[in-house]
């Protein structure tokens, strides 16, 4: 994978300029800039237009393209960039609990993430969780609270499975669990299939976008736009009512070249 990518491309859509090495400074700069740079989003599940994990794809769309993509694209993308580099890295699946009631059954593997092995241990990446988007790679360590510009993460572990939570002004939240299995091509391609495709999925129904920059997350969920602090309290919101707002959004707040007419993504969206 590694020698079929664009390596400088893709740092310069990050707006990456240091020398990268395989090191936590490279891994945490890189992590940063991605987030910023391009934004989780869910245009193509949105409208019916099909996925590909195929890395020339993968570029062609989100670094040539100047689009974002969603968690199999944004961690599909970072996990050549970091391969390109040097960096070891093991693809894991997570099981998203975010939406989900405490005691509501796992469901299945349908989030990518990264185990990424330096000198002085691992560290858990992820540039694709859409809604509450890591801005900073976290050590693999069980129990202890880790701060980064954009919130406060604890991960915890029990039996083998590990959860990632998100510390919010009510108390935390739960993102995803996920043990260490390590993750084939073919099990992220039949997930995303189902994620992308699934009638009702949150990701096939609602448009999601977010970006992390400098502390501060920029959202839309569907017809609403916020910016939130760093633990997720909205500190400005204003209703998206006309697809020349989305678009307005999209180029000055995400970045995002609309792959078709802004009207039809507006079209597609939920009242909420």
């Amino acid at each position: 994978m590694a020698g079929d990518f664009g390596l400088n491309e893709y740092l310069a859509r990050t707006g990456f300029t240091d020398t990268p090495a395989p090191d936590i400074e490279t891994l945490t700069a890189l992590h940063s800039a991605h987030v910023a740079a391009i934004p989780f989003e869910n245009i193509d599940p949105l409208l019916g237009r099909p996925v590909s994990l195929d890395i020339a794809a993968l570029q062609e769309k989100m670094v040539r393209g100047r689009r974002g993509g969603y968690c199999f694209e944004q961690n599909m993308l970072f996990r050549a960039a970091l391969e390109a580099i040097g960096f070891r890295v093991r693809g894991l699946a997570g099981r998203v609990r975010w939406m989900s009631p405490p005691d509501a059954p796992l469901g299945p593997r349908t989030h990518m993430l990264l185990k990424v092995d330096l000198a002085d241990g691992a560290y858990l990446a992820d540039v694709g969780f859409g809604g509450c988007l890591l801005d900073r790679p976290l050590r693999f360590e069980t129990g202890a609270e880790q701060k980064t510009p954009a919130g406060t993460y604890r991960l915890t572990e029990d039996d083998g499975l590990f959860t990632l939570s998100f510390r919010q002004p009510g108390g935390w939240r739960t993102m995803y669990m996920f043990d260490l299995t390590r993750q084939e091509r073919s099990d992220y391609e039949m997930a995303n299939w189902f994620t992308s495709t699934k009638p009702d999925h949150v990701l096939v129904r609602n448009l999601i976008m977010e970006r992390v920059a400098r502390g501060r997350r920029f959202k839309i969920v569907n017809r609403r736009f916020v910016v939130e602090e760093a633990d997720g309290r909205a500190i400005e919101g204003s209703n998206i009512e006309s697809a020349e707002k989305l678009g307005e959004l999209l180029a000055t707040m995400f970045g995002v070249v609309a792959p078709v007419p802004v009207e039809e993504i507006f079209a597609a969206l939920g009242s909420s």
